[in-house]
């Protein structure tokens, strides 16, 4: 099954001169969704990690299934002030804009290698976020999983570049 088939491209959103890569005609085709968590499981075994955490929110969707397979504990990283108790928080820059993004301060430990999954890649900035939280949690980044890649934008390379395994389930071209 080629998941790419399953995406959806939408001109000009979130704003002009932006080619969005949309998962919801993948997630709500019950055949390509299955595939993609299997495909997501399978790389994962390539990595030792003790937890999964997903980046808000399309992440979410992909994260908790792969955690419920696996049977290992999931940690969301969410924007800032969704979270309730005390948190470590990391700004950063997107593509289109600036954000924060945080975890609770007892989701990780020192113990903790984490597996981190999101929807798409492009130039990396939400994922070195997740990854500075994952580390200043004190736990070690095991590597990255994302369902899309806009291979130009060099986000995955950007993450290669400081050492973190990257695997991706598919690619397009960024604009």
């Amino acid at each position: 099954m080629n998941l790419k088939d399953f995406i959806r491209s939408i001109p000009d959103y979130p704003k002009k001169g932006i080619l969005f890569r949309d998962i919801t005609t993948l997630i709500k085709n019950e055949k390509a969704f299955s595939e993609a968590i299997d495909q997501i499981v399978e790389r994962s075994k390539k990595m030792k990690f003790t937890k999964i955490a997903a980046i808000e929110s399309r992440g979410f969707v992909f994260a908790s299934a792969v955690s419920y397979i696996l049977k290992k504990p999931f940690i969301m990283l969410r924007k800032k002030d969704k979270l309730p108790a005390d948190v470590h928080s990391v700004d950063f820059e997107l593509e289109y804009g600036k954000a924060t993004i945080e975890v609770h301060k007892d989701s990780i430990n020192e113990k903790d290698s984490i597996l981190i999954i999101d929807d798409l890649i492009a130039t990396g900035g939400t994922a070195h976020a997740a990854a500075k939280l994952v580390e200043i949690s004190k736990g070690k980044v095991a590597g990255f999983i994302f369902v899309i890649n806009l291979f130009d934008l060099n986000g995955s390379y950007s993450l290669i570049k400081k050492g973190y395994r990257v695997e991706n389930l598919i690619e397009f071209p960024g604009h």
